[in-house]
């Protein structure tokens, strides 16, 4: 009898603890239609251990939860960083955000998982809230794409976005006769320059580095493949018949080219590429020791090279080039390039919405994305931003916002995951000489039909 009474107690106990809570904390809500928020804290999930979240990190801390929660001074922010690799990052945020009592309230998305998790149920939508919200209008059009499933409803804001290219190195490409500025029209120019530095240069000089196996996830898919394929013409996937291209002669070439990299012993070890720090050991330790000629890679990596960034390089402006990437063979557009990014999106299951929607505003502010990419070197989604005095002043950066107007994205569907990953594996397959690009093409058509289904594919 005891033990019921006090079990009794303990029930009523809480119940009225819990109004008197709710009553305490009613002060710092943002009320919103149908929503029941009952706590005073907002959960922020996010990566961390890459190079690049340490501006993001230091972003939050100085910036946004200092201005949110004097705004909000009943309401706190509580920073839930998971230091796990990029690949291990989204099954992690999809355990969590499946879960109904990970108390997550914010997290970021790599906008290639978005309308993945938008379709698995796991994100709120966003569509009301934006077309309430001013400063929506001043995100770049071809960015928005990024955030929105395949009905075009919106599940996250942008906080960064990127364009990819050639990085050079302006002292070798001289000490070779490359010319600088350098402009490659096709893909037979890269290849020709990295032959004349590899036969001109010191033998301990890479002459070009590109993502190439699965440790390195979706770089290989994005920055490599796909950077490729997209210079053919023949992508992914068909927006027209919205239909995945599972053989094309761009799909073989993309292969080819990969292969001949590494046939001619053109690029990096392969104790090095495989390697899951590959972008690390590339730009964080050979690009800046003049050991690397040529990179594939995005416009983020000038973020290791700042002064307080993991490999200060005061020269890095001075002694690189960023090229655009040619299409196959200088066919119109002349050039290609994809881009990306991350968004501040919310869990379908948090239960304090309305305030996760006033910490992303915040965030999100016109002030706060200037600060963030001056701290983490990435491209504004912002059109206002990207015309700042201060941002233009970035090396590189001008340049790099500028391939924005003909950026390509991955598909907006969500089987783009499982077919990365398929792209991931058959690459390193071809880099290892375990398959030749005629047999990779082969496999790339079965394994991508068995993933979208004979229904959803053509062949070109």
């Amino acid at each position: 009898m005891k033990t019921k009474r006090f079990k009794k107690a303990i029930i009523i106990f809480s119940i009225t603890s819990s109004i008197i809570l709710s009553s305490a904390c009613s002060t710092s809500r943002v009320s919103t239609e149908n929503e029941k928020d009952s706590k005073n804290e907002v959960t922020i999930a996010f990566r961390s251990g890459g190079s690049t979240n340490s501006g993001l990190i230091q972003w939050m801390k100085q910036e946004v939860i200092p201005e949110f929660e004097k705004k909000y001074p009943n309401t706190k922010v509580k920073l839930s960083p998971l230091n796990v690799s990029e690949g291990n990052y989204f099954a992690k945020v999809a355990l969590m955000l499946k879960s109904k009592n990970t108390n997550l309230d914010v997290v970021t998305e790599d906008t290639f998982m978005v309308n993945a998790d938008a379709r698995a149920g796991y994100l709120e939508p966003l569509d009301k809230k934006v077309s309430k919200w001013e400063d929506w209008k001043y995100f770049v059009e071809s960015v928005k794409t990024g955030v929105k499933d395949q009905n075009g409803g919106i599940y996250g804001i942008p906080y960064n976005t990127d364009t990819r290219g050639l990085w050079y190195n302006k002292e070798i490409f001289r000490e070779v006769g490359l010319p600088v500025p350098w402009k490659p029209k096709t893909w037979n120019d890269i290849i020709a320059a990295a032959k004349k530095i590899k036969e001109k240069s010191s033998p301990d000089i890479v002459p070009i580095w590109m993502n190439s196996g699965k440790a390195t996830g979706e770089a290989t898919s994005m920055q490599t493949f796909e950077m490729l394929l997209n210079g053919t013409n023949t992508p992914l996937y068909d927006v027209k018949t919205k239909k995945w291209i599972v053989k094309s002669q761009g799909l073989t070439n993309t292969f080819k080219f990969i292969d001949e990299i590494y046939e001619r012993k053109l690029g990096p070890s392969l104790s090095l590429v495989l390697n899951g720090q590959g972008s690390a050991i590339a730009y964080q330790q050979l690009m800046p020791k003049g050991k690397l000629a040529i990179g594939l890679d995005g416009i983020w990596q000038t973020g290791n090279w700042r002064k307080d960034g993991p490999a200060p390089w005061p020269e890095a402006e001075e002694k690189l080039g960023f090229a655009q990437m040619p299409t196959e063979k200088g066919q119109s557009p002349g050039n290609v390039t994809m881009a990306g990014g991350w968004a501040l999106s919310i869990a379908k299951n948090s239960d304090n919405k309305a305030m996760a929607w006033e910490l992303i505003k915040v965030a999100s502010s016109k002030e706060n994305n200037l600060k963030l990419l001056s701290l983490e070197k990435s491209l504004s989604p912002r059109k206002d931003v990207a015309k700042d005095p201060e941002y233009l002043d970035n090396p590189k950066f001008k340049e790099a916002t500028e391939m924005l107007k003909n950026a390509q994205f991955r598909p907006s569907e969500d089987k783009y995951p499982n077919v990365s990953t398929q792209i991931q594996t058959l690459v390193e397959s071809v880099v290892t000489d375990r398959l030749t690009p005629n047999e990779a093409a082969k496999r790339y058509e079965e394994y991508v039909t068995n993933i979208v289904g004979e229904q959803n594919v053509i062949k070109k």
